[in-house]
């Protein structure tokens, strides 16, 4: 007799990819981590947390974290929620607002934790195909009978950012949950968020990350802005010191940095577009990316490698990018834009694959 049950049994649960061993001297562009360290203050914090901190119980709903980010992005506390990393977020929804035999609908392709979430929770995930570019399907979005839409803005691993005015229009339209994961939003230029919307749209939830433009992806620490409902809703549905004291102190001294955050994120797309350009000189079609990451397909020319080819010739060049199988995304490579050292490194290392 099994004790597990049938639907969990059957997951086949989230592909991270390849790592490389521990302790190797690789070039790591397939997690899209920071290629900065934290902010020096987030240093100093971690190294001035007192004893005490370890041994008493974290603070239940983490206020002194949501009360900074309340006042940071100009909202309320009680429309704001701290949670373990962003992933957390993503199951409390499923559990929270949708249910078993519930369903979402997500772009296809989107991130895929969506769907592995969705189905540890018997949430069917609904993929509506993106346009030939990648683009998002609004129309198709707004059209779809599931209780909620996940818009991941901008797209990963696409890269491409949905524009306000259709941002809204969604929003607007669908008269479900709209679920807007910005995990990459501080990459791409001008006011793109759509955390100012939460007051008008009582439908709308907003998912953020100190992942990503932070570099606090060890200290597991995501948030979300929505109605304040909502927010109580996931107050309910969540693990009791759901997020610990150490990175709650660490999250605090990186948002109180944000000339440090300013410029690693403006490094990073100085970076990322230099590199597009150069690639797209070796012959490479590279989607506009607004995030961390781009991706990419090699040149089709006869004799070249393919995408999956090119991927394992790199990780035996202990260069590590991500490959896809799936169907719109298997003669792609996603590649996290790191330093100019790393970046410059995997330019000649494609330039003499290549043969250029």
């Amino acid at each position: 007799m099994t004790m597990i049950l049938p639907h969990i049994e059957r997951l086949s649960g989230y592909a991270q990819g390849e790592q490389p061993p521990e302790g190797t001297n690789a070039i790591r562009l397939n997690l899209n981590e920071s290629s900065y360290p934290p902010s020096p203050e987030v240093i100093k914090a971690l190294k001035s947390i007192p004893e005490e901190t370890l041994r008493r119980y974290p603070d239940a709903k983490c206020d002194k974290l949501r009360s900074a980010l309340a006042k940071h992005y100009g909202v309320r506390e009680e429309q704001t929620f701290c949670s373990n990393g962003s992933s957390e977020i993503i199951s409390l929804l499923m559990k929270v607002f949708i249910g078993p035999r519930g369903q979402i609908a997500i772009p296809d392709p989107s991130f895929p934790l969506y769907h592995s979430a969705a189905a540890s929770y018997q949430v069917e995930c609904i993929g509506i195909p993106t346009l030939d570019d990648f683009s998002i399907d609004v129309e198709h979005l707004i059209d779809s009978s599931a209780q909620a839409v996940v818009l991941v803005n901008p797209n990963a691993p696409t890269g491409l950012l949905l524009s306000m005015e259709n941002v809204e229009r969604l929003v607007r339209d669908f008269k479900g949950l709209i679920i807007l994961d910005e995990a990459y939003i501080d990459f791409a230029s001008g006011e793109a968020s759509a955390i100012s919307l939460i007051d008008r749209y009582p439908n709308l939830l907003v998912i953020r990350t100190f992942s990503k433009a932070y570099a606090l992806c060890g200290a597991r620490i995501g948030y979300c802005f929505g109605n304040e409902k909502l927010i109580a809703a996931l107050e309910k549905g969540k693990d009791i010191y759901n997020v610990d004291s150490i990175s709650r102190e660490l999250a605090l001294a990186a948002l109180n940095d944000q000339s440090y955050m300013q410029a690693t994120t403006d490094a990073i797309k100085r970076t990322r577009n230099h590199f597009s350009e150069q690639l797209t000189r070796q012959g490479f079609t590279v989607v506009p990316s607004h995030t961390n990451f781009i991706l990419c397909k090699p040149p089709a020319a006869l004799g070249y490698p393919t995408a999956s080819e090119l991927y394992e010739i790199l990780m035996a060049q202990n260069i590590y990018v991500r490959y896809y199988q799936q169907r719109r995304l298997r003669e792609y490579l996603r590649i996290t834009i790191g330093t100019d050292a790393e970046m410059d490194a995997v330019l000649l290392a494609m330039s003499q694959i290549l043969g250029q």
